[in-house]
């Protein structure tokens, strides 16, 4: 069994019991035996290397992918990002936006998707809460910035007020400084919908900064295998990045994960002459 409704007893926005995913022709599993909990009003990170199975992880909590074994449990309305009951959205690396379609026109599609009546003035507030100007709102995408197609994307996913957000590596494509803005105006978004998300990614940084709980994976199969809780809930600022803490916890994940550091031998500092 792969899919059960939530109890009422149940506070999960969505659980994963034993979760398993072998796909057809596999020698191994590239998810096994995944326990999760999204609880609500949280965003929890996973990180990994490369091919550990995250991206399948997300297709699984959106019910697109069916488990092989296990469970999925959630509230009925919590079904799947083409659902008429859509409580769940997904943004993904790429912004993902209708070329032949303007700002305004993308964001009216998941009401055409679903066959809710478009809620114009929802859509409006949503694109200057992302930080668009009103003369963004008719250009197609092909006119707009990587950081502005993000954040078309991002509001489109809030449109039907989903209590899921599960976010595939949206900010990797955007420089560093633009991404710490995206991080920030994630946070201002989460706290004013109140809700879930689930974050993918590949930045150490970015992981400790955003969320409430780490989850590490390893790969072949892909495992969870530690949960780190982060300290810092309101003080979310660009001086707790600078800060000795978060320094500390980001090399604690690092070691986690296994990443070995970068040492320099007496002959790498004298040919360089700095470190």
């Amino acid at each position: 069994m792969s899919e059960s409704p939530g109890s009422p007893q149940d506070s999960a926005v969505v659980k994963l019991i034993e979760a398993t995913v072998q796909f057809s022709g596999q020698n191994s599993p590239t998810l096994q035996g995944i326990n999760l909990e999204v609880k609500p009003d949280e965003i929890l990170a996973i990180i990994g290397p490369s091919g550990c199975g995250k991206s399948t992880l997300l297709r699984v909590l959106s019910n697109l992918l069916p488990l092989t074994s296990g469970k999925r449990i959630a509230p009925d309305k919590v079904k799947s990002p083409t659902s008429s009951q859509e409580e769940l959205a997904m943004v993904f690396q790429d912004a993902r936006l209708l070329p032949w379609r303007t700002v305004l026109s993308n964001m009216q599609l998941p009401f055409e998707l679903t066959g809710k009546p478009v809620d114009q003035k929802g859509i409006i507030e949503l694109l200057e809460l992302t930080g668009l100007q009103k003369n963004d709102f008719h250009k197609y995408p092909r006119m707009l910035s990587g950081g502005m197609k993000m954040r078309v994307a991002i509001a489109r996913s809030l449109v039907l007020n989903p209590k899921l957000l599960l976010l595939d590596e949206p900010f990797a494509a955007v420089d560093d400084l633009l991404r710490e803005q995206l991080n920030f105006d994630l946070l201002r978004l989460q706290k004013q919908f109140n809700f879930s998300a689930v974050l993918v990614t590949h930045h150490i940084g970015e992981a400790v900064f955003l969320s409430n709980r780490l989850m590490i994976m390893s790969a072949e199969p892909g495992q969870m295998t530690d949960e780190i809780p982060i300290p810092w809930k309101e003080n979310r600022t660009t001086e707790l990045r600078a800060s000795p803490e978060f320094a500390k916890l980001c090399a604690e994940v690092k070691k986690r994960l296994q990443i070995p550091s970068f040492q320099r031998t007496e002959s790498d500092q004298t040919s360089s002459g700095r470190y």
